[in-house]
């Protein structure tokens, strides 16, 4: 019984152990394998020129994800902070608006200089949170297990994905007040640099 097409065989670097049998080639060492070039499993096993073009596209497609929902989480993020902010804008006014009692004492209520207000994000927020590092983790995961194959054209594709993925969703905004530069001359250093803008956005 011939089990060739089904057993994956080590290419040592040697020369001598890539038969073409069509069966799975992979390689410990650097190689430029294209045909029967087989990724993560046996179900992904490249037959032909057209699924390896595909194969190069998907993992320039994954590694742009890991860049998209890295810079999600950082979007998330700042809008819980913002979200934050405006909480802590409304308790504050609020106490001020009864910093006296009607004796004219202060009330336990009052914001007082210094005073630290913390705020927590909700279970439902914090899930969501751990949801996007779970996943941006994971597909960065699978991408290093694809580098371990050592093919050089799934390398290459990696670093496009990762430039492609920073160039589209990582694009960085610069916001100065005027009156920050007068500051910041006087100062001798610059300010109002913002985080970069969410893909797309």
């Amino acid at each position: 019984m011939d089990h060739s097409s089904h057993v994956s065989h080590m290419d040592m670097g040697h020369g001598g152990m890539d038969m073409g049998d069509g069966s799975c080639k992979i390689s410990m060492l650097w190689n430029w394998y294209t045909i029967d070039a087989c990724f993560l499993s046996e179900s992904w096993h490249v037959r032909s020129q057209g699924a390896f073009a595909a194969s190069c596209i998907g993992v320039i497609a994954l590694v742009m994800l890991v860049e998209f929902f890295r810079r999600l989480g950082k979007e998330y993020d700042a809008h819980l902070l913002r979200s934050f902010q405006r909480a802590a804008a409304v308790r504050v006014a609020t106490d001020t608006m009864g910093l006296t009692t009607e004796g004219g004492l202060p009330s336990d209520r009052a914001a007082f200089p210094g005073q630290i207000i913390t705020l927590r994000a909700t279970f439902v927020q914090q899930l969501v949170r751990a949801l996007l590092h779970a996943v941006t983790f994971g597909i960065a995961y699978i991408v290093m297990l694809l580098a371990m194959y050592f093919n050089g054209y799934i390398i290459i594709c990696i670093f496009i994905g990762a430039g492609l993925g920073k160039f589209v969703c990582d694009w960085l905004e610069v916001k100065i007040r005027f009156d920050d530069i007068a500051g910041a001359n006087k100062a001798g250093s610059a300010g109002g640099i913002s985080e970069p803008t969410v893909c797309c956005g």
